[in-house]
């Protein structure tokens, strides 16, 4: 049985992550010492957290 490729399945979905306090949290790019660092901030109250799971 032939099934459809996985390319062909993935589907666009873009899931929205909120604070505690009621802000969306926004995934952000630092570059510091010469890395490059993702973080999650918090538009509202400016929290900072390594993954946008962290804010529940």
């Amino acid at each position: 049985m032939a099934g459809a490729s996985k390319n062909s399945r993935t589907a666009v979905t873009t899931h929205k992550f909120f604070c505690t306090c009621g802000g969306e949290v926004v995934m952000k790019t630092l570059c510091e010492n010469g890395r490059i660092k993702n973080v999650a901030e918090c538009s509202k109250c400016k929290r900072v957290e390594r993954r946008p799971k962290d804010f529940k």
